[in-house]
């Protein structure tokens, strides 16, 4: 190149071998963007040099909503943000209002909210891995994940009745009571789940295609990742051991005892480790919760109309793709006067740039389905 590449740039850049650059749209309808999303690769052949991610395809102004309705009507908006994890979309906005109202959720409550989301997690990491596999070119781990992650979802339909935008939780506490077989279906998933993570590792982990697709591609050094709002497994994965449920406990985080994996290389290859490590974790953790489900209120002291105090709030939550965190802002009414999400997709996407220069075309799809993004929350 004559010049390097600027994004937004004005000016005509001129490969080493004298032609124009190409500019490729990849998506909106392409499958491996995992959603509506468009990026524009400028190439040199078939090097990238540069990339724009345009984005809006998936708009529908949750936030704007969310100031014309009740905090109660709004709970079930979020759960369309992170459609893959919509429990834990739910958890960080029930907090938040509880945050602002200064109420707590009982101890009962705290500790099925635990299992819930952690199950989504472990959920979210295999849709996420079956269908980076795929995009890679391996078609058996989506039929193994997608196996696994139907128990979880048998689950959550038996707890609320819904499978994917999984509405579990209430403002003060939970939607329901946890029905009388939760803890004997959630211990038979996390008894039989550990030899399931050793198959997907026994398929991918020394396959050499698959080491040869993701080492050494879409790096992302520590520093940078810092600086760009990085977080979730993909900062973890560039060796920083930032992980909210340790840092900022929240539910019951603070009683049980799990590691926060991290990488090295910062590389596609490291962030698949982390989470195949951190479902390994997550299955921990609702092992040790379902030992003492504690007896008592399922719903803290909140009234059926809500009018939290002048102020303003910010909770954040550690989601399965990074920090979700909301800024609500009250005026004593019952709506909230200003509401701001911070979802991880959409910081981590920024990253997308930095980690595709110098690699192929083909790379590129490896390194979109690294960062594990939901078009559903990066556009709210």
């Amino acid at each position: 190149m004559a010049d390097r590449y600027i994004p937004g740039g004005t000016t005509v850049e001129t490969t080493v071998l004298g032609a124009d650059e190409i500019i490729l749209n990849m998506g909106p309808q392409h499958p491996s963007t995992h959603g509506v999303l468009r990026v524009k690769l400028h190439l040199d052949g078939e090097k990238v040099v540069g990339s724009e991610c345009v984005i809006g395809y998936l708009h529908r102004g949750v936030e704007k909503i969310a100031e014309h309705r009740t905090y109660q009507q709004f709970a079930p908006y979020v759960d369309r943000m992170d459609y893959v994890a919509a429990v834990s979309n739910g958890l960080g906005y029930c907090e938040a209002v509880e945050k602002l109202m200064g109420v707590e959720a009982p101890p009962r409550a705290r500790v099925i909210r635990t299992i819930l989301t952690e199950m989504q997690r472990i959920a979210s990491h295999l849709f996420w891995l079956g269908t980076h596999a795929l995009d890679i070119g391996a078609l058996t781990p989506l039929f193994y994940c997608l196996r696994e992650r139907e128990e979880i979802l048998k689950i959550f339909e038996k707890y609320c009745g819904a499978r994917l935008t999984t509405h579990a939780f209430r403002i003060g506490g939970l939607q329901y009571e946890a029905y009388d077989e939760l803890e004997k279906d959630v211990e038979r998933f996390c008894q039989d789940f550990d030899r399931r993570v050793d198959e997907y590792e026994t398929l991918l982990t020394e396959n050499r295609i698959w080491v040869g697709r993701t080492k050494g591609i879409g790096i992302l050094g520590a520093a940078d990742a810092i600086a760009m709002g990085v977080t979730g497994p993909v900062l973890r994965a560039s060796g920083v051991q930032w992980d909210i449920r340790k840092a900022a406990p929240y539910a019951a985080y603070d009683q049980y005892s799990f590691i926060v994996p991290t990488g090295k290389n910062g590389d596609t290859y490291d962030r698949y480790l982390v989470r195949m490590e951190e479902m390994r974790q997550s299955r921990l953790i609702c092992l040790q919760a379902i030992e003492n489900i504690p007896t008592g209120p399922i719903l803290g002291k909140v009234g059926k109309v809500l009018k939290p105090p002048p102020g303003e709030v910010y909770h954040a939550i550690e989601a399965p793709k990074g920090e979700l965190g909301y800024y609500i802002v009250s005026d004593g009414t019952t709506q909230p006067y200003r509401v701001r999400i911070r979802p991880p997709s959409l910081i981590n996407l920024e990253a997308l740039d930095q980690m595709v220069r110098g690699h192929l075309v083909a790379d590129v799809v490896a390194i979109i389905g690294t960062l594990d993004i939901v078009l559903g929350e990066v556009d709210r």
